[in-house]
């Protein structure tokens, strides 16, 4: 796999104007572990059995630049001796002249749409692998593989059996079966994510690789890869796992973050900081959902809401606090500055899907009386924008970004009619687990 990521690099460096191209294996906009790694290993399945010409690419769906904020995939790279200097970033190569060049075929792997942003790459989609809800028109030149089950790297995993076996090496074989573990939680069927299939798979690769990392051990590490923000900077810990909402004049980011608000409430320089990101970012306001453990490893949340408006701030506090589907029971916390309000969070079961649902829904009718009465509630003067202060470039429809499939702070598709746990509350349980399978051999 490194030989075969290098030379994409060199190819994508040195192709020329005549040669026939690129097949392109793009992931999602959300770039999670199991984005990347089905693009990795699907365009290095390619690479071994394709015949077209034109040269296998596996893309990273998001700039280079943000690659530090999955900590998990860094985590996965460097355990399996790959260095991200070799990977190709959405940034970096120009899919539209490409395919303007004709000299563009298209793979999606973990997605089966193309924002509309993309919309002129339809045309040389030739496949798409993915788990998520089939909302691609049929096309009878584009074969579909579309099953829902944990992880899009199990049916990659079962393209590459099934076609080509001698593919599989250690190494790709490790990042597959990391990622199927990561994604369904450890195999554990109370955390309603892994399907028969999953299991199938893993199994193979256990049975197929025997010095693969024991289950337990490998899913704790990937686990605390992904919630570490040790390093990162304000705007990154707010980047790493946030989804966007706008209505009207508002447009404001809700991000989760791995530690207490009390030491979130103390880094350093925190509203500057605060207030550069929603300026650089075109925000009016921040929602920032942190997540911890207790003393007795229960988990629980707490919000904050930040905003240099007086008005937008509340606003949005007053629609969380009265909300109540469902009510995120939240009792005022302390705060050390005017403009953020902190709360404890009562309801942990609350998470950011949820949230989000609360604020789309506040979303909409605000802007339901802004159209009506044609202006906002005149006990409220509205501001106006200017740096750091009040923030320009608001969209003008409500959206929600992608978000990785599987990540602890979303829902899953899988657990209807299974019981409802929530994945934080299972962490303790597979780090038992995990200390378990140690003492039989280290990863």
């Amino acid at each position: 796999m490194d030989i075969f990521l290098k030379s994409c690099r060199n190819e994508l460096k040195g192709n020329a104007e005549g040669s026939p191209g690129f097949h392109v294996v793009l992931g999602n906009e959300a770039c999670d572990l199991d984005s990347m790694v089905s693009a990795l290993a699907y365009a290095y399945f390619l690479s071994k059995t394709l015949d077209s010409g034109k040269v296998p690419l596996p893309v990273l769906n998001i700039p280079r630049q943000e690659f530090p904020l999955r900590t998990d995939n860094a985590f996965l790279l460097r355990e399996n001796g790959l260095s991200q200097d070799d990977l190709v970033f959405r940034d970096e190569v120009d899919l539209g002249s490409l395919h303007r060049a004709g000299r563009l075929d298209l793979t999606l792997v973990d997605h089966n749409v193309l924002p509309s942003s993309d919309c002129d790459l339809e045309e040389v989609v030739l496949e798409v692998i993915d788990h998520h809800l089939l909302e691609r028109k049929p096309s009878p030149s584009c074969p579909v593989t579309v099953e829902t089950v944990g992880s899009c790297s199990t049916l990659v995993a079962e393209r590459i059996i099934q076609k080509a076996p001698q593919v599989l090496d250690q190494q790709v074989a490790q990042l597959l079966y990391g990622t199927i573990v990561l994604d369904c939680v450890n195999m554990a069927p109370e955390a309603g994510k892994v399907t028969p299939k999953d299991s199938q798979y893993a199994g193979l690769l256990e049975t197929h690789f025997p010095n693969l990392p024991p289950r337990g051990v490998l899913f704790q590490s990937l686990q605390n890869a992904k919630f570490d923000v040790s390093g990162l900077t304000t705007e990154q810990m707010l980047l790493k796992d946030m989804k966007v909402a706008s209505e009207g004049d508002l447009k404001l980011a809700v991000s989760v973050i791995y530690m207490t608000l009390e030491a979130f409430l103390q880094r350093q320089s925190l509203q500057q900081e605060l207030c550069e990101f929603c300026h650089k970012h075109s925000y009016n306001l921040v929602v920032a959902m942190t997540i911890s453990f207790n003393d007795n490893k229960e988990p629980f949340r707490q919000l904050a809401v930040y905003s240099s408006s007086t008005l937008y701030r509340g606003e949005m506090s007053q629609a969380l606090e009265q909300a109540r589907s469902p009510s995120l029971s939240l009792s005022p916390m302390s705060s050390p500055y005017s403009d953020i309000r902190a709360y404890l969070q009562g309801n942990t079961l609350a998470s950011r899907k949820k949230v989000l649902h609360i604020i789309k829904d506040f979303l909409r009718d605000r802007e339901r009386r802004e159209v009506h009465c044609g202006t906002l509630e005149e006990s409220y003067e509205v501001p106006q924008q200017r740096a750091c202060t009040e923030d320009a470039g608001i969209e003008e429809d409500s959206y929600f970004p992608p978000t990785p499939m599987n990540s602890l702070v979303e829902g899953c598709p899988l657990d209807n009619g299974l019981p409802k746990i929530s994945a934080e509350a299972l962490t303790e349980k597979f780090s038992k687990m995990a200390s378990e399978e140690e003492n039989a051999g280290g990863l």
